[in-house]
């Protein structure tokens, strides 16, 4: 009887909250899924994540980060297969940031019916099938952009929005978001809205010429939604004559490139995330609900408007120049 007590006991003591912990200090393999791996958006994610691991290590938490993504950023059957592949390798949990919001949907919902919990970052998801969402609030930025456009061209103009892919939520959102601050303005007059930019720097260069060629004589403010387009556009601004603020320019995101750019004169304005700090909280998160702990459905992780007039102030300026060194190594 004595030992069934005991038995007893000691079941009755394995079942408490605090002995949770056990598991969490056997650690975790987290798989984490970009868009994709060049632009220095994901190099901040990715160190954001590495933050967050090496914290989670000296808190006694050890964490095995793989970090993968597909080769090309609209390369949606490849992240596809990078999902699925990981949720063969039975990995703890998943921190994916979808290339389309819809495509991914039945990868995810797979992982979770397999127990392998999936954090969404940066981009949404139609669905609800994953533990939280970790992102900027999109929309906002795309208002932020769209309202100092118009202040910059005092209400009146013509404009260009060159848009990213179809299927990418977060930057739908940010044109979304444009597109309604633009509606407060009727003087200024929308000459394109239709025109795709395309993952890369080339991509985003050529239609930026193509958009050049035809309205380069009348357009007077261009809102680019990501970091490569900002920079093909703001490059073909000036072969035409048209940088240094003759056309004024806002983007979204901060690269390197479009910092210089910004000091030079020929980029007004920025949206910027904070993407350092997205990859750790999508992390961190993912690792509280591994360790049964609460967490929230939609993380949002900020966004500011950066100009020439603030970019040096400290709090921006970190965010413009992320210490991707200190844990890219």
């Amino acid at each position: 009887m004595k030992s069934l007590f005991c038995l007893g006991l000691a079941l009755a003591l394995m079942a408490l909250p605090g002995c949770e912990k056990k598991g969490v200090e056997k650690g975790y393999s987290i798989a984490v899924i970009p868009k994709g791996t060049t632009h220095e958006f994901w190099k901040s994610i990715h160190a954001g994540a590495i933050k967050a691991q090496q914290e989670l290590a000296a808190q006694g938490v050890p964490v095995d980060l793989i970090w993968k993504g597909p080769l090309r950023e609209d390369d949606r059957d490849q992240q596809i297969q990078v999902v699925e592949n990981f949720t063969s390798r039975k990995v703890s949990g998943i921190v994916l940031a979808p290339l389309d919001s819809q495509a991914l949907v039945s990868p995810v919902a797979n992982a979770t019916q397999n127990g392998i919990p999936v954090v969404v970052m940066d981009s949404g998801l139609k669905s609800d099938k994953y533990v939280s969402f970790v992102a900027t609030d999109n929309f906002k930025g795309g208002q932020m952009a769209g309202e100092y456009l118009a202040k910059l061209l005092q209400d009146r103009g013509n404009v260009i929005l060159l848009r990213y892919a179809v299927g990418s939520a977060s930057t739908e959102d940010r044109e979304r978001g444009f597109l309604s601050a633009m509606g407060s303005h009727p003087a200024i007059q929308l000459i394109s809205t239709d025109q795709y930019a395309g993952a890369t720097r080339e991509t985003a260069y050529q239609v930026s010429q193509n958009l050049l060629n035809r309205f380069g004589n009348k357009v007077d403010g261009v809102f680019c939604v990501t970091e490569p387009s900002t920079i093909a556009m703001t490059k073909a601004l000036r072969d035409i004559g048209k940088g240094g603020g003759k056309v004024k320019m806002v983007g979204f995101d901060a690269g390197s490139q479009s910092v210089l750019d910004m000091k030079n004169g020929d980029l007004q304005a920025l949206a910027v995330q904070d993407p350092v700090h997205m990859g750790y909280l999508s992390v961190k998160t993912l690792v509280r609900h591994l360790s049964g702990q609460p967490v929230d459905k939609r993380i949002d992780t900020g966004v500011i408007l950066v100009s020439p007039e603030n970019m040096e102030q400290p709090v921006i300026s970190d965010l413009l120049h992320p210490p991707l060194e200190k844990y890219l190594k």
